[in-house]
């Protein structure tokens, strides 16, 4: 059974007074993430790699580190990447992976896509960035449809690398990978340095703080900081051929209309796919995106919080009262996050969230105290690891 349909995350709450007397030493650590030599439970992904645009070489060696992986951890993993005659400038047709491939899209429903933890879509680049609608997509409406419901229900999404650079006609799509991201160039390949931004998150536990790598590095169309939880940036210093400026976000993810996002712009080489350390970081992106895995603020968002803040109720001065008070400690927080003093958000935040549960009514109070509490264990992170 999919583990998706997680059980809600368990809060023990203290009360605001005790609370409101406790230092940051005693915020509860993010949950830990068991590597890959640990537990995994997974039961079925689907890895996408159809193109209908320039194929990558490392669509097959990303399948074949997928399938070995889940050999080594116990889950199954299907296959989705035809054949086809799309061919262009890059040249003939796709060859697929005839020998793995379904032979059907597994885009039908919502409930047939329900047997998947989750959903990997492998650099499967479609040429629709021309923006014309009436190029063919990588999923038609009936199969977009059928992916909008998968994750409407919970269902965990991953993009690889060129995930940025295929259903540039669908803005849905384009919000679920990349927070409305999109490919838009690249210089030649080359050295160059990322850097973790969220090191309390399970998929970036065991990535160097600065990793220098070489790759293909992607420029995107704007900057999606805001929209998603940036896992990890890009240091223009040390290439040549950066668009983005100082805050070139490289990885993120995502709480997405029910469901989990993870990506990473990383893994063109196909050296990538036999990383350790690379390899790890994609499981475990995975595995969050599944539920397998929770802590280290879960990609939480400011905007995310705020749009909670936004829906409660305000039909009473009580409620009027409450909005008004969480929305001041929540920019306090948000300002000392931003001065780069994650410590001070963090103990401004720990006790806003046993506010919200105080302040606010039934589940919508629930709710927000856990995504407060998310908010804690981002900071909290930060702090731990001197960002």
């Amino acid at each position: 059974m999919s583990t998706r349909h997680r059980a809600a995350r368990c809060t023990v709450a203290a009360t605001a007074t005790a609370t409101l007397t406790l230092g940051l030493a005693t915020v509860a650590a993010p949950a830990s993430a068991d590597g890959p030599e640990g537990d995994v439970d997974l039961d079925r992904i689907l890895v996408v790699g159809k193109t209908l645009g320039f194929r990558h070489s490392h669509i097959d060696e990303t399948t074949h580190a997928l399938i070995d992986l889940g050999d080594e951890h116990g889950y199954d993993v299907d296959v989705w990447d035809p054949p086809n005659d799309s061919g262009g400038w890059w040249g003939p047709g796709s060859p697929g992976q005839p020998e793995l491939t379904m032979d059907s899209t597994p885009f039908t429903t919502a409930d047939d896509l329900e047997q998947y933890d989750s959903i990997v879509f492998v650099s499967p680049v479609d040429n629709t960035n021309n923006l014309d609608p009436a190029q063919p997509r990588l999923l038609d409406d009936a199969e977009l449809t059928a992916l909008q419901g998968y994750v409407h229900d919970g269902g965990g999404v991953v993009g690889i690398h060129a995930a940025t650079d295929t259903m540039h006609t669908s803005s849905w799509f384009t919000q679920l990978i990349g927070g409305g991201a999109r490919f838009a160039g690249h210089p030649q390949q080359q050295t160059a340095t990322m850097r973790v931004e969220s090191p309390a998150h399970p998929s970036m536990q065991g990535v160097p703080l600065e990793w220098e790598r070489w790759d293909e590095w992607y420029n995107y169309t704007l900057n999606p900081r805001g929209d998603v939880h940036v896992l990890m940036t890009l240091d223009e210093s040390t290439y040549s051929g950066g668009t983005m400026g100082e805050d070139h976000p490289i990885a993120w993810c995502q709480n997405f209309e029910g469901g989990r996002s993870w990506h990473q712009g990383a893994g063109h080489v196909d050296e990538s796919w036999s990383d350790p350390t690379f390899l790890t970081s994609v499981l475990r992106g995975i595995r969050w995106t599944a539920g397998d895995l929770d802590g280290g603020g879960n990609c939480v968002t400011w905007s995310e919080v705020d749009g909670l803040v936004d829906e409660l109720p305000d039909a009473s001065g009580r409620d009027r009262a409450a909005v008004r008070i969480l929305e001041r400690r929540l920019d306090r927080a948000q300002a000392a996050a931003d001065a780069g003093d994650p410590r001070k958000s963090a103990l401004i935040l720990r006790p806003t969230a046993v506010l919200a549960d105080a302040l606010v009514r039934g589940d919508a109070g629930d709710e927000l105290e856990d995504k407060i509490d998310d908010l804690v264990d981002w900071q909290k992170g930060l702090a731990k690891a001197g960002l």
